[in-house]
């Protein structure tokens, strides 16, 4: 086999040459078959002259390796205001305050700095446009959905996370095609939360955020992580497991337990009830389930069992729509529709809600029994100075929204629990209400729980070390009391799908999470 070679510089892209650095091993044993094919004998003078593809045709056909440094750099890139991911520009116009600290081939940090400290800031991290892009953004509070787009200005207000579709840069191999992907993910940093979100110029911006004034700071300089690989799926759970190991605040879902109710078809009575759930109705929904061939192993009872009362509904006046989420609790036990009493008319209610929870995986099968709580108790939180509820050291608060929340869809329970405020339990005695409920359940038979309402915390975070703080309070009372009184890591998380919560869960899994398409 012959090799001719051009040595003449004239047809050398001398920009190639100049920033290609080769060496040359030792001509490994395996290479010594009958069939081997080797490097043609020719000295560095002449392959200083090889363009870089040919370069990388002689290491992909022969069995010399040669190393070289890129002309593009893989590493994510700052440099005279465009930063790069895999050699491909993805934001330009990037500001002097904003910096890039790199954490591995593929991934590094942004972050900014301002010359003013508070418990809010809106940095501009530069120009995104004429690029597919996909966000995940909170269109309520405690909701998370996808939204795609080509520029900026598509990115909505409390976007958790932007997927872009690399541009195209000098292409090194024709015969790969397929696209790469970038992804951002606005983090936690210290006792601070950052969210993306673009505007009318097509800037990409985050939004850094305390949650209380008395929380503030001048900097974050790992407010957003940047990565980027070849297929969303795999980049988006490596991603999550780099984060894991740097921040080691959350577990990923391969680590974590799987409660069992995942392996059963199972029903939740609030789509049925709402809040008018009772024992009578439960059982006609497990008989037609049974009766129409889709017997149910699990169930779910949702709002509507506890002990609570209403001082914003009263009997004889007209019904004020979501006055319902006024509501507080009284004590952890269940309401008189699941206990008897001495009044005539519960004669046909069950002696408690261990005989009602006896009674219906006897007669339906059921193999697990839910109920639901929220993360306050209930709605409105904690009735204040009530016999079973004072020790828990609960104070009336009205919640606050951060303008993020405000600027996307308004939600009716969050609108009436700012009117009405909620009786929020002290964070010094958030694990022994947890426990007190979750032991009082477990003596009732009852195998888990659904935690609602999640994202209240954050909205009543001042004087009470912010968000981030405060969310991770109640999220390690909570873990402890699950796994102190439960089998089988038994909760479902609802109402909860913010970054405060993502990336502070170490045991439990969110199971209400919204079902969404990646490009197609």
């Amino acid at each position: 086999m012959s090799h001719t070679f051009s040595t003449n510089p004239l047809n050398v892209n001398m920009n190639m040459v100049s920033m290609t650095t080769l060496t040359r091993p030792q001509k490994p044993n395996s290479c010594f078959s009958p069939s081997s094919t080797f490097l043609p004998h020719c000295n560095i003078q002449t392959l200083r002259f090889l363009p870089h593809r040919s370069l990388l045709r002689l290491n992909k056909n022969n069995c010399y390796k040669w190393k070289h440094s890129m002309f593009i750099s893989t590493k994510p890139l700052l440099k005279d205001g465009t930063l790069s991911v895999n050699g491909q520009e993805a934001i330009t116009g990037v500001p002097d305050n904003v910096f890039l600290t790199p954490l591995s081939d593929s991934s590094a940090f942004l972050g900014a700095t301002s010359s003013q400290s508070s418990s809010r800031h809106v940095f501009k991290l530069g120009v995104i446009q004429d690029v597919r892009l996909l966000s995940l953004f909170r269109f309520k509070v405690w909701w998370m959905i996808p939204r795609v787009g080509n520029s900026g200005s598509d990115i909505p207000i409390e976007t958790q996370m932007l997927l872009l579709e690399a541009r195209k840069g000098p292409d090194l191999d024709k015969s790969n095609d397929s696209p790469s992907y970038i992804i951002f993910l606005p983090l936690l940093d210290g006792e601070f939360r950052s969210s993306l979100q673009g505007n009318s110029s097509n800037e990409l911006e985050f939004c850094l955020e305390s949650g209380d004034p008395a929380i503030v700071t001048s900097e974050s300089m790992r407010a957003v992580f940047v990565n980027y690989g070849n297929h969303p799926f795999d980049l988006m759970k490596e991603s999550m497991k780099i984060l894991e190991e740097q921040t080691g605040t959350f577990s990923v879902r391969e680590t974590k337990q799987m409660p069992g109710i995942l392996d059963v078809f199972g029903w939740c009575t609030w789509d049925a009830f709402y809040q008018e759930v009772n024992p009578q109705g439960i059982k006609d929904g497990l008989k037609s389930l049974s009766e129409g061939g889709t017997p149910a192993k699990f169930l779910i009872i949702d709002d509507g069992w506890q002990d609570t009362t209403n001082e914003f509904q009263k009997e004889g006046e007209p019904f004020i729509d979501g006055s319902q989420f006024g509501g507080r609790l009284v004590s952890v036990e269940e309401n008189s529709k699941f206990r008897k009493t001495s009044n005539e008319s519960q004669a046909d209610a069950p002696n408690d809600l261990k005989h009602f929870v006896a009674d219906i995986k006897r007669n339906f099968g059921l193999k697990y029994v839910y109920v639901w709580h929220a993360l306050l108790g209930y709605w409105g939180g904690l009735v204040p100075n009530a016999r079973d509820t004072k020790k828990y050291n609960p104070k009336l608060t009205y919640p606050l929204q951060s303008p993020g929340n405000l600027a996307n869809m308004r939600d009716l329970a969050m609108d009436c629990m700012e009117k009405y405020g909620v009786g929020a339990i002290d964070p010094a005695r958030i694990s022994q209400f947890y426990d007190d409920l979750h032991s009082y359940l477990v003596s009732q038979d009852v195998d888990g729980v659904k935690v609602d309402v999640q994202n209240i915390l954050e909205t009543i975070a001042t004087d009470l070390g912010g968000r981030v703080s405060l969310t991770r309070r109640f999220q390690q009372a909570l873990e402890k009391s699950i796994a102190s009184n439960f089998q089988d890591n038994s909760i479902i998380c609802c109402m909860g799908l913010s970054t405060d919560s993502i990336y502070q869960s170490v045991s439990y899994i969110s199971i209400y999470i919204p079902i969404f398409t990646l490009f197609s």
